[in-house]
């Protein structure tokens, strides 16, 4: 479906009129934008600046998936996790740092990989987008010496569709890891859906990254273009 050009941009709208940056911290840095509003008028939005990250549902050939359970501090407790991390070294392709994470955090590599879905975790207030990948052809490597809280990490395999279930029962609420489970239950479990995107899919511009142009950029359309 596409929808007409409304012209939105003409007047203005959200044009970001004042920043200031009142803390920046190791993971993340905080800003405040005074952004002009389409019905006259400007208000302050509190954005909290973050780095990509990446997290990988890995599949066994008989179809148990790796899970991670990892103490969070914001929430005070451990939670179910896909292997997962940030995209914190300068240049590293994204399918890089997944292999890296895989590795690091469960000792295992995969032979194929494919883009499962891309996501905006929180885009009314942080810039954090997570690329989640499907992992397959399993094989055990290597792990370096856990640090800080991936001392205390647990790794555990289960079948996709008891950590499917899980999601949907609110026993694994981690959004990558939902996203992720339930994008990996349709890839692998038949429907008549597009092609999985190849692991080396650019990553540079698209709906869940923040938008470096000028202007306001729309949402892309429902549907793929016809043919």
């Amino acid at each position: 479906m596409t929808l007409p050009d409304t012209g939105r941009d003409g007047d203005r709208r959200f044009t970001v009129l004042a920043s200031e940056r009142p803390y920046a911290g190791k993971i993340v840095t905080v800003r405040i934008d005074q952004v002009a509003m389409p019905g006259g008028g400007s208000a302050n939005r509190e954005v909290v600046e973050h780095m990509r990250a990446v997290g990988v549902v890995a599949v066994d050939d008989d179809g148990t998936v790796v899970l991670i359970e990892q103490y969070r501090h914001p929430f005070r407790r451990r939670l179910w996790e896909l292997p997962a991390g940030l995209m914190d070294i300068d240049g590293e392709p994204p399918v890089t740092c997944a292999r890296r994470e895989l590795a690091e955090e469960a000792g295992l590599a995969a032979d194929r990989w494919s883009v499962l879905v891309d996501l905006a975790t929180s885009p009314g207030f942080c810039t954090e987008s997570i690329r989640v990948y499907l992992a397959r052809g399993l094989r055990p490597v290597p792990a370096p010496p856990p640090q800080d809280e991936e001392a205390d990490l647990r790794v555990v395999r289960v079948p996709l569709d008891e950590a499917v279930d899980a999601a949907l029962a609110g026993r694994i609420v981690n959004a990558t890891a939902v996203a992720g489970l339930l994008a990996a239950s349709r890839a692998l479990t038949g429907g008549t859906g597009p092609d999985l995107r190849r692991a080396e899919d650019d990553w540079t511009t698209g709906p869940a990254l923040v938008n470096a142009d000028a202007g306001v950029a729309d949402a892309p359309d429902i549907a793929p273009p016809a043919g």
